[in-house]
């Protein structure tokens, strides 16, 4: 992201950065995101709005930027001894993770972004990085799992398809479902 490139960790750069997301978030949290301005992001957090249009560009890149922040895990894929349960697990929780209101959000922020250097593309380095973690500790246990491609075409996809493109209840067990099939060549 814009935002992002070219700046040292720590100083004015990632203090701004900060203070903006910080506003973004605290600014959501109290208004409708369709009320939601670049001045008033400006203001909350202490900066001019052409700050935030020459680091961000738009308010749809910002909110781009502040959803991928949000997106990033706090910690890796939870290790349950077994990938299926590794893979189930963590397709659970990215299933509860993206169907929330506020995954829902991030992923229309992130579509909405008007980067070029594709947000969408960055979530899923961040998501390919969360199920190669847990295939690279299934080839340590001995497993020979899928590859990480097959993983995002087989459950993420029609996840995020499902979300994105149809309004009825996703079974909360979908995810779950998905790596069975998958894994147990049942697709």
């Amino acid at each position: 992201m814009a935002a992002r490139e070219g700046l040292r960790p720590g100083g004015r750069s990632a203090r701004v950065q900060e203070s903006v997301h910080h506003a973004v978030s605290t600014l959501l949290a109290e208004i409708p995101r369709e009320e939601l301005t670049v001045p008033q992001v400006a203001a909350r957090a202490g900066v001019t709005p052409s700050t935030i249009y020459r680091r961000w560009g738009d308010l749809p890149t910002l909110l781009a930027d502040v959803a991928l922040q949000r997106f990033h895990p706090d910690n890796g894929p939870a290790a349950t001894g077994a990938l299926r349960s590794d893979l189930e697990t963590w397709a659970q929780g990215y299933q509860e993770e993206m169907s929330s209101a506020p995954g829902r959000a991030m992923t229309r922020d992130v579509l909405a972004s008007n980067d070029s250097r594709s947000p969408a593309c960055q979530c899923a380095a961040i998501t390919r990085s969360q199920i190669q973690m847990i295939l690279d500790r299934a080839i340590e246990q001995g497993e020979t799992p899928p590859d990480a491609n097959t993983i995002l075409d087989h459950v993420v996809a029609p996840l995020i398809y499902r979300l994105l493109f149809d309004d009825a209840p996703i079974d909360p067990a979908f995810a779950r479902t998905r790596v069975t099939m998958l894994l147990d060549g049942t697709r």
